[in-house]
């Protein structure tokens, strides 16, 4: 079906939403440095920095010495006119190497998160001065370019970033001497949409990056809206799914599942969602839609009506598909809920699990009003029926907040949970008010991505073409894909960088669909041409999912990437100052939306161990209560990306992998072999988790790059 594209004719008002959108969601025309010179020459960057106007004015308000997490000199400070502010790290000059390390977070954030390091190996502070340099935080611009008044994307994108960049020189100049000081920038998710615009839209900044879990242009919002109509259609049938993909299951995750049932799983597959990840199927949400529904009701508000009423839209032609799923209920508003309320009632109100700290599974949820006195929740008049429910609008039918919609996150009893919302409109509300609770635009979301059909490019859309190659359901005026990630980005990546880039993606990764990763290569190869290789590194993590993070929700299913992004920046560090290419790529292949990886870390490549297990010589052993099992595993690592410094051991699903084999020191591949016994009928997952370290170093925090090999052993 042809399609006029509208995109160019966007409103600024759109425009501002999509940027607070995007920003908050945490996802998803230049470079930047030039290539680094050998040891002790001079550098010269490409193209020189133009200055920006904006930021014009630095100023510094803190400026000293501190013993936590390390010893380091704080400096803290922002730009005259402005609400950018920045913080630098600095170590003592004995550790200094001349470089710099730069986080940039999902969402405009806050300058100070660094001091509250989650772990050891998250620490950005003591990671950057271990390796020789100073680390830069900002705020991305402040609360403005991320609210629903910024008028200029570009500030949060990369202006406010890269204008805290340029002056941190400035003062390590003044601080060791010596030359221009090195500088690199990394974040994930929309901060990789970020770290991506930067070395994108600006010259002589940065010299190399690290984007991770980066998604593709169309990654927003249809990476989310997939996932939650095969979430609707397939609750009750994830246990069997899950049980299918595990070690030693059938394989086969169709099984027993209904005509629309399968073709809800086969259509989020070959769009991208790895299946081995349904296993947190419980906890997933619906994740950054929670901020991105406001934005694609804004841009598209149509859709939501002519999804009900008219031909080629599911909700039309499949209304049955629905019974049991709509929700229109209406009651009055029997009393508010404040933040200081739901504390003292223990009533869950976060829309995410856990609290914010620039995490990029969290990082939007800063939108969500946390002020004591805020109204987070109103409690009913009479609850709403029973129903599966991912999320929906309360329509206010009378008071002073007549014709409002705010978005719900969960309902719980006759209590109804706000998502993200206007404060200022929720403080409207008054009991007695007159209300619906209304999932129906949530409902019709879940098929949007039907309707956002892009270029030939992005091949897993290849299922809603005809035979001719157009799409085969009616198709919206504009894709919100690329006016999302321009918001973010400052524009759509294009590949057309300077310096050197590594690109750290999850191949488990639910919200930033592994394929992103392919579709970005694409693009520098097509920029670089035969020398993409002196510029760019893909390295996949296998067993991790998004979120960046040392604590994993079931630790015996995945691993943190955090080590393998230790090592990216140190060795694209190493790669600009002294011209020590990183190791290669990691090999893999494309295949109807997944990505597949060799089983052997030879063929493999990138800097990850593999791990293979097995329980009496397979995937799978049965035996009776009582009975010993003996496993025997193998951990392989890359060439020339370090040793085995470890093998960790859980048997019974706890996630603690408390039991160790001893490593002799200095082993690329190392065989480890224990026995176990049963004595409880059941089903369990024994895992090995291998851990390499590019040094071989036992002691450190960082660069402990982890992989898991599991079995299934099933005692009667």
């Amino acid at each position: 079906m042809k399609r006029a594209r509208k995109n160019s004719g966007i409103t600024g008002k759109f425009v501002r939403l999509a940027l607070t959108s995007t920003l908050l969601a945490g996802g998803m025309a230049g470079g930047t440095m030039a290539q680094g010179s050998p040891a002790g020459t001079e550098t010269t960057p490409a193209s020189a920095p133009i200055p920006d106007p904006v930021f014009a004015q630095p100023y510094i308000d803190i400026d000293e010495w501190r013993d936590a997490p390390v010893r380091h000199r704080y400096v803290h400070g922002g730009f005259k006119g402005t609400d950018t502010r920045f913080s630098f790290y600095f170590p003592p000059k004995g550790q200094y190497q001349g470089r710099f390390f730069q986080h940039f977070t999902p969402a405009p954030d806050n300058e100070n998160l660094a001091q509250q390091p989650t772990s050891p190996a998250n620490d950005k502070i003591s990671f950057s001065i271990s390796s020789g340099g100073y680390f830069v935080e900002t705020n991305g611009g402040g609360p403005a370019v991320a609210g629903f008044g910024s008028k200029d994307p570009t500030i949060g994108a990369y202006r406010a970033n890269a204008a805290a960049a340029q002056y941190s020189r400035v003062v390590a100049l003044q601080m060791y001497g010596g030359k221009r000081p090195y500088g690199y920038a990394y974040g994930g998710s929309g901060g990789a949409y970020r770290t991506v615009g930067s070395m994108e839209n600006t010259r002589g900044v940065w010299d190399g990056a690290v984007p991770h879990v980066l998604g593709s242009s169309m990654a927003i919002p249809n990476s989310f809206t997939v996932r939650m109509h095969a979430m609707r259609l397939l609750e009750g049938k994830f246990p069997q799914i899950v049980d299918a993909m595990e070690p030693g299951g059938s394989g086969d995750p169709y099984a027993g599942l209904n005509a629309e049932q399968a073709a809800a799983l086969r259509e989020v597959t070959r769009m991208g969602f790895p299946l081995q990840s349904w296993f947190g199927w419980k906890t997933m949400g619906i994740h950054g839609f929670a901020a991105l529904y406001g934005g694609v009701v804004m841009a598209d508000p149509g859709y939501f009506t002519d999804f009900w009423t008219k031909p080629g839209y599911y909700g039309f032609d499949h209304p049955e598909s629905f019974t049991g799923y709509r929700l229109q209920h209406k009651a009055a508003i029997a009393a508010l809920v404040t933040g200081a309320d739901a504390k003292r009632q223990k009533l869950e109100t976060s829309v995410t699990n856990g609290k914010t700290t620039g995490n990029v599974d969290d990082s939007y949820a800063a939108m969500q009003g946390k002020e004591a006195q805020y109204v987070v929740a109103i409690r009913l008049s009479s609850p709403p029926p029973a129903v599966q429910f991912l999320g929906g609008d309360l329509i206010v039918l009378s008071g002073a907040a007549k014709g409002a919609r705010l978005t719900l996150s969960r309902i719980d009893g006759d209590t109804a949970v706000f998502g993200i919302v206007d404060p200022a409109v929720a403080a409207k509300l008054a009991p007695g008010d007159e209300v619906q609770v209304d999932n129906s635009n949530f409902l019709a979301a879940q098929t949007y991505h039907r309707h956002q059909v892009p270029e030939a490019e992005f091949k897993v859309w290849d299922q809603f073409r005809g035979a001719d190659g157009k799409p085969i359901y009616p198709q919206r005026p504009m894709l919100l894909g690329p006016l999302f990630t321009k918001a973010t980005a400052g524009s759509v990546p294009e590949g057309n960088f300077e310096g050197k880039m590594i690109l750290v993606e999850s191949l488990w990764d639910r919200e930033a669909y592994p394929w992103s990763a392919d579709w970005y290569r694409a693009r520098v190869d097509k920029h670089f041409g035969a020398k993409a290789d002196d510029h760019f590194r893909l390295w996949f993590t296998d067993h991790a999912l998004h979120g960046d993070s040392d604590t994993q929700e079931d630790a015996i299913h995945t691993v943190s990437y955090v080590p393998v992004l230790n090592q990216a920046l140190r060795d694209v560090a190493l790669w600009v100052e002294k011209g020590i290419a990183p190791p290669a790529s990691t090999s893999y292949r494309y295949d109807d939306g997944q990505i597949t990886v060799p089983p052997t870390a030879a063929a493999r490549r990138g800097i990850q161990p593999v791990v293979v297990l097995k329980a009496n010589g397979g995937e799978r052993a049965d035996i009776a209560a009582g009975q010993t099992v003996t496993f025997r595993g193998t951990i392989e690592v890359p060439p020339g990306t370090g040793t085995v410094i470890a093998a960790e051991w859980d048997f019974e699903g706890a996630g603690t992998f408390a039991v160790q084999s001893p490593v002799k020191a200095g082993l690329r591949t190392a065989t480890v072999t224990i026995t176990h016994k049963f004595d409880k009928p059941g089903t369990y997952f024994p895992a090995l988790r291998g851990i390499s370290q590019r040094e071989g170093d036992r002691e450190t925090a960082f660069g402990r790059i982890q992989n898991l090999g599991r079995v299934r052993v099933v005692v009667k």
